[in-house]
């Protein structure tokens, strides 16, 4: 097997198409963690499916003047882990696996980290645990503008269209609604339970 060298931010609550790269058996892993933290992306954003459709939850940071991700800090001046808990709860408690895996969601709203980084690594965590996966990683040790892995560091906008083709599944307002792709992948774990990895591993990717 040839394995690739790929550079993928670190995300809360990771996309699905983030996924398909994290745990493709080709790539090795390396995080980053010096990047200038850039504003309104999933590093510290996530997309649900709500009762009224894509449903964006927001982690807030501490505006401090520190730049560099692995200094970002959470903001806990609103109890906003509560209301992710909810809102997930809200939008997923009839979907077919949610009552599987509940407790296990739930522990990653106990966490109460001071970093954002070390916060999205620990739900990283959680989530391996969840897909039963042990996909090995490790953290860059400076910035390069121009590296030589296969760079992620732009690739999931919160803003435009995946570019990660994937099949549409059952979601629990897609009746109503219709098909959302590229959501957290609570989203796809609560709709296809033991499903997910192979949804995963079919995605058609562009790199």
């Amino acid at each position: 097997m040839n394995m690739k060298n790929v550079l993928l931010p670190v995300f809360y609550l990771p996309p699905i198409s983030w996924f398909s790269v994290f745990l493709n058996a080709e790539n090795e892993v390396l995080f980053e963690q010096f990047e200038s933290f850039p504003k309104q992306t999933y590093r510290s954003r996530t997309n649900i499916y709500g009762a009224n459709g894509k449903l964006l939850l927001i982690v807030p940071t501490v505006h401090n003047g520190k730049r560099e991700f692995k200094d970002i800090e959470i903001s806990y001046s609103e109890d906003w882990r509560s209301l992710h808990w909810k809102s997930i709860k809200t939008a997923y408690r009839s979907s077919p696996y949610f009552e599987f895996y509940e407790d296990k969601f739930k522990k990653i709203f106990d966490l109460k980290e001071k970093y954002l980084l070390d916060f999205n690594l620990k739900g990283l965590e959680i989530l391996q645990q969840i897909l039963k996966t042990e996909k090995a990683h490790s953290l860059n040790e400076e910035y390069i503008k121009n590296p030589e892995q296969i760079n992620f560091r732009e690739k999931f906008s919160a803003k435009i269209p995946s570019e990660f083709e994937m099949e549409e599944y059952y979601q629990t307002f897609s009746d109503k609604l219709g098909f959302i792709e590229d959501l957290s992948i609570l989203d796809l774990i609560c709709n296809k339970g033991p499903e997910t990895l192979t949804y995963i591993k079919n995605i058609k990717q562009s790199y």
